[in-house]
């Protein structure tokens, strides 16, 4: 995490040992050419304080922290500032799919019970909805549906009771919108909540005491309520999921019966649960116990009825699936972790294009029956894990970084805290996850929705090419005063700047100039390329060639314009100085029109994309003519008076060095195309 300010203090100290080098040779060449010795001595001292970036580390922070500004506006606040430079290097992102690859506005839509299927309209979290009995047409082609009334069919009832009673989700309309429903709680709770007031069923009704409760459990699969009706019946009432409530129910309703559950009937349940689920329905099953005991020392969950299946649905993002297909462009792979059904999380994942025909889906079974070495090698190819807890979540992000992944992984639950804790980059959600997770995480989606990572990870990209740029322009810079002043004492010439205006182009260019790259917007192409490696520091070889190309660019122009008025006339000194000064500042603060990319120039990038680094260079260049052009500035800068046709020379001269470098832009272009 800690790696960005790492290097940084690793290039600073070979930046300021080569610097010092440098400018004791400086010293030296001056001395032997017959300099003064305090006039040597102030002009090395100040050429060393110009040559190290010392505000580097500064720079850095403030960008990252422009940056976060950035990432906040699109929902993603980042707790802590070095994973800024993980996020870039993110190959694999571990999401769950309610509320972050879905709308989280989960919808009942279809109920199976013994002998009868129903379909529910209505959508959202509105209780306005009709239940549909759906029968086989007398032609034998499309289904026949005729609307009943809940209430008084015998299956349905205690179905829907239960979906009521084992909850604790509450439904009501949005403070000051009208026909505005909000559910408060678990969306899928909130679902079934709506089902049952859609059948004019009371939801957490004052008669029914609730006795006690027995809550979710990752293991058991189920969750139960014991309520006691004004009769003194005591009742619970349980949900679950399908594969798991008909193992804890001998009975079945049939009708007003309550018929013995045989193994046909639990193969065809099966069936009808796998059919909803490879529709992208989330299923559970529902049961309950008439005669259940009204101590929870004594209370299990067996000896149930099973009253049906119901099947809901919860649209995934239109931006998700945008998000997904950004993702694989930029080289990151998506991965689906949820508790729901393998084939309702294959339906949903392949709908999202997280998995294709060919993808398998891993269980959480499957991950408990599987070595550490045999997962570590499954990961590379399984997009989805279905009904998976907590502890599996940990196993998977485990076994990709032992492949070199850098893994995301998102939580909302408490249990979810040591896998956000372990990844690369902790996620924890901002609407539904809890303080816990959130403590553990780097990062926390301000709207519990996927699009905002994949932002994330491009807005991360973005900076750290930000601070790559200006590192690059403080270096280009530095580096072009160091070489003036080596080559000039390695030519035999005077010094071509005083200590005062080294120190002086060192501020008006190491100040804004510098700092406004920070600003730039992400390049149009940074989701297509592929993740950067953790490996890669700020300063790679290539890079570092180029600024050394391009300092002495600078250096050529500055040295250029020193000779063609000196040319040996130490009368001509004081005006060489002054013209060399002037072009060494303007050449460096147009230079960094060339620094917001190594690859596209002004008219792509837009020329007022960054409004900010206009800004900063019309204050900078202002401030440079106004000690240029004042007398008093003029005395203390040692700066010659009244220059004419030196003007045109300092405005042409320093246009040169970004010239070139967005020409030869155009050039590699075409040579790419």
């Amino acid at each position: 995490m800690f790696l960005l300010r790492k290097r940084l203090a690793e290039l600073g100290k070979v930046l300021v040992w080569a610097c010092l080098m440098i400018v004791v040779v400086i010293f030296g060449l001056q001395m032997m050419r017959g300099g003064e010795i305090l006039e040597m001595l102030l002009v090395s001292v100040s050429l060393a304080v110009a040559a190290v970036p010392e505000g580097l580390s500064a720079v850095v922070t403030m960008t990252l922290a422009l940056g976060l500004q950035r990432m906040v506006k699109r929902n993603a606040l980042v707790r802590k500032l070095p994973s800024v430079e993980t996020l870039g290097s993110v190959t694999v992102i571990c999401s769950d799919n309610t509320g972050t690859l879905t709308r989280n506005e989960m919808t009942v839509r279809e109920v199976i019970t013994a002998p009868d299927r129903f379909r529910i309209s209505g959508a959202g979290y509105a209780p306005q909805g009709d239940f549909l009995q759906i029968n086989n047409s007398s032609d034998g082609q499309s289904p026949v549906e005729s609307i009943i009334k809940a209430l008084d069919d015998p299956e349905l009832l205690p179905l829907l009771t239960a979906s009521a009673r084992c909850n604790n989700a509450t439904v009501s309309l949005k403070d000051g919108e009208a026909n505005v429903w909000q559910v408060i709680g678990d969306p899928t709770e909130g679902a079934l909540l709506v089902a049952a007031m859609k059948a004019g069923i009371e939801p957490h009704d004052s008669k029914q005491k609730v006795l006690f409760e027995i809550p979710f459990d990752s293991e058991r699969k189920t969750m139960s309520v014991v309520v006691q009706s004004p009769d003194g019946q005591i009742v619970m009432h349980t949900k679950g999921a399908p594969e798991v409530i008909p193992g804890k129910c001998i009975q079945e309703r049939c009708g007003s019966a309550e018929v013995d559950l045989t193994g046909e009937r639990r193969r065809a349940i099966m069936s009808a649960s796998s059919q909803l689920a490879s529709k992208a329905f989330r299923v559970l099953g529902l049961a309950y116990k008439d005669q259940a005991s009204s101590s929870p020392e004594k209370n299990q969950e067996n000896g149930l009825v099973f009253a049906g299946l119901v099947g809901m649905i919860d649209p995934p993002r239109d931006e998700a699936r945008e998000a997904v297909t950004k993702c694989r462009i930029a080289g990151i792979r998506p991965v689906m972790i949820t508790g729901d059904h393998p084939e309702t999380a294959l339906a949903i994942a392949k709908e999202l294009h997280i998995a294709d025909d060919d993808s398998r889906v891993m269980s959480g079974a499957r991950l408990d029956a599987a070595t550490d070495e045999q997962l570590g090698v499954e990961v590379d190819t399984v997009s989805v894990y279905a009904r998976v807890s907590a502890e599996h979540k940990l196993r998977v992000v485990k076994a990709l970084k032992s492949r070199g992944q850098v893994v995301a992984m998102t939580g909302d639950g408490v249990n979810d805290a040591p896998a956000v804790k372990a990844a690369d980059i902790g996620i924890a959600m901002g609407v539904t996850g809890t303080d816990v997770t959130k403590e553990a995480s780097d990062m926390i989606l301000m709207d519990d929705n996927f699009a905002s990572i994949v932002n994330a990870v491009e807005e991360g990209r973005g900076i750290f090419d930000n601070i790559q740029k200006f590192v690059h322009f403080l270096l280009a810079c530095n580096t072009s005063e160091v070489l003036l002043m080596f080559i000039a004492a390695l030519a035999g010439w005077p010094v071509p700047l005083v200590a005062i205006q080294i120190l002086w182009i060192n501020l008006v260019t190491d100040g804004l100039p510098a700092l406004a790259p920070g600003m730039e917007p992400p390049e149009k192409d940074i989701m297509n390329r592929p993740p950067r490696t953790p490996e890669q520091g700020v300063l790679t070889k290539e890079r570092g060639l180029l600024i050394l190309y391009h300092g002495l660019l600078i250096t050529s122009v500055t040295l250029a314009g020193f000779w063609m008025v000196y040319q040996g006339d130490e009368s001509q000194l004081s005006r060489a100085r002054t013209v060399t000064f002037a072009i060494a500042a303007f050449s460096q603060l147009f230079f960094t029109f060339g620094c917001r990319s190594q690859r596209y120039t002004m008219p792509e990038l837009g020329v007022f994309s960054n409004p900010w680094l206009f800004a900063a260079i019309a204050i900078s260049s202002l401030l440079q003519l106004t000690i240029m052009t004042l007398p008093f500035t003029q005395k203390i800068f040692e700066l010659a008076t009244h220059l004419t046709w030196e003007w045109m020379l300092i405005m042409v001269l320093s246009m040169i060095p970004v010239t070139v470098i967005e020409v030869q832009k155009l050039v590699l272009a075409k040579w790419r195309k």
